[in-house]
């Protein structure tokens, strides 16, 4: 049922009389009752998959460190604030007919061409994929940009992708997801979604395509209220914006091939829509292959080498620790700085380019002593430089995931492997799934180099940690999280080809 026309109040839009609330759209006035309300909740959202979800406990717990990563946030503002270089308002607008759209709807037209030196100037991508390695920010970044734009009323919906965590890791409720944020952003699409809704009930029970859930609920209510005033201001303010994070974190990757190749087609039937997505992801192939390609700008967040950044998260967090730890007030009157510049410098140079190390480490450095631990943070900054032995760093980092299926079997492999292996290689050679390698890894980011793609790139272990490895194995079960009761026999026996491992490879 479509929703109730009115002749009340000709010529006025966007306000509202007590519950009531009126939108002027295409030249029509539509009334709602608390549909905002009532069609979120039929909508069904998940509520922890966007950028305003409680990260305690709905991870990643990750965000930019103020005054860090500053120089990859900045292109990616330029990319969203950049006008289309071949497109101006000018001042009316036009109608179309959408044969994917039940009526006629006002949009936004491009005006002349404005003067460049490039004869033939071109458009700003539509769409921005940020790509790196398990544990290099991408989540942070991802965070940081949907901050920045809902700051400005310009995000129209978020979702951060993670795998394992049910519906998050698919795509069965992402569109209805994003249509209520949409709702929320702009509220003039609620009459279309709505009316969507009850044309088909299909659309919230994933007994229509995701494509369709998609055109439904997000592209053709957008399309439909882009016109008037909201056209002016999105024209004024810059593009509205939808931040994707984890797209590789997506457990359907038919549904992600799909999503991806309707958006592009979106943006090649739609050139001047005032709407970006930005996308942050490892680099899978199946994302990869229909990424990189005309109309993505791609940005490769490894090749901003966060040295400096590392630097002055580290700095800023031992700064604040002090202020408030009287043990390091007393040390730093008696001695001077702590740490000092040597051993910043050492630090630094420790965790190289992993934000997850450095956390790690500044974690066990600071951590509050346990009951019968009298050592203080001045003393575990060298024993966290030195990593020998069954240091705590790692002992602490690998029980995130001691818990989880195949965890002795995948650690002991990789430790033990003469060649490092891919993820994919690591899952083949202990017959099981590859997301079940990429789960214990993924918590294990600050010890362990995670590969940008399943099937490229090798495993590899950060610092001393495979002699580490061999000497919490040979420690006795007592004081290693290796011992002989966690494996099961056949995992057990990789011991014996500690002195001839390539038997594993061959």
């Amino acid at each position: 049922m479509p929703p109730l026309e009115s002749t009340y109040f000709n010529g006025a839009s966007h306000f509202q009389i007590g519950r009531q609330i009126i939108y002027s759209i295409a030249g029509n006035q539509y009334q709602i009752l608390n549909v905002g309300e009532d069609l979120i909740r039929r909508l069904n959202p998940i509520l922890d998959a966007s950028h305003t979800r409680n990260r305690k406990k709905s991870p990643p717990d990750s965000e930019c460190f103020p005054g860090t990563r500053e120089a990859v946030i900045l292109e990616i503002t330029t990319w969203a604030d950049a006008p289309d270089s071949s497109c101006s308002w000018d001042g009316e607008t036009s109608t179309y007919s959408d044969d994917s759209m039940d009526s006629t709807c006002s949009f936004w037209t491009c005006g002349e061409e404005i003067a460049s030196d490039d004869p033939s100037p071109s458009r700003t991508p539509h769409i921005y994929w940020l790509h790196g390695f398990a544990g290099c920010g991408k989540s942070a970044v991802s965070l940081e940009v949907a901050k920045i734009y809902a700051g400005s009323r310009r995000v129209l919906g978020s979702y951060f992708f993670l795998r394992g965590a049910g519906d998050r890791a698919s795509m069965n409720r992402f569109a209805a997801t994003l249509a209520s944020q949409l709702v929320v952003a702009l509220p003039a699409t609620a009459p279309f979604i709505e009316a969507a809704v009850r044309s088909q009930p299909g659309l919230l029970t994933g007994d229509t395509p995701l494509t369709t859930q998609l055109e439904c609920l997000v592209y053709d209510p957008f399309l439909a209220v882009m016109e008037g005033d909201l056209l002016k201001d999105a024209l004024a303010k810059g593009p509205f914006l939808i931040v994707i994070d984890g797209l590789d974190e997506c457990e359907d990757e038919s549904g992600v091939e799909d999503f991806i190749d309707q958006m592009l087609e979106l943006f090649e039937k739609h050139p001047t829509i005032p709407l970006r997505v930005f996308i942050a992801s490892r680099v899978e192939q199946h994302i990869r292959v229909r990424l990189e390609v005309d109309g993505v700008r791609i940005g490769n967040l490894n090749s901003h080498w966060p040295a400096k950044d590392i630097e002055k998260f580290l700095q800023e967090s031992f700064r604040a620790v002090a202020k408030r730890d009287r043990v390091i007030q007393a040390y730093v009157q008696a001695h001077g700085d702590w740490p000092t510049a040597q051993g910043m410098l050492m630090l630094v140079e420790h965790v190289k380019e992993s934000f997850v190390l450095a956390s790690t480490m500044f974690k066990f450095i600071t951590q509050p002593a346990a009951q019968g631990d009298y050592s203080t943070p001045m003393g575990r900054l060298p024993l966290a430089l030195q990593i020998n032995g069954l240091d705590t760093l790692y002992v602490q980092t690998l029980t995130r995931s001691q818990n989880l299926p195949h965890f002795c079997s995948i650690i002991s492999t990789i430790a033990l492997l003469a060649e490092p292996l891919p993820i994919v290689g690591i899952a083949e050679l202990l017959a099981i799934e590859t997301f079940e390698v990429v789960r214990v890894l993924l918590n294990l980011q600050g010890i362990i180099h995670v590969p940008g793609t399943d099937e490229g790139g090798n495993v590899t272990l950060f610092q001393n940690f495979y002699n580490a490895e061999i000497r919490l194995t040979q420690s006795g079960p007592k004081q290693s999280v290796f011992s002989s009761k966690h494996f099961p026999s056949s995992e057990w026996t990789f011991s014996t080809y500690v002195v001839n491992p390539s038997i594993l490879v061959a």
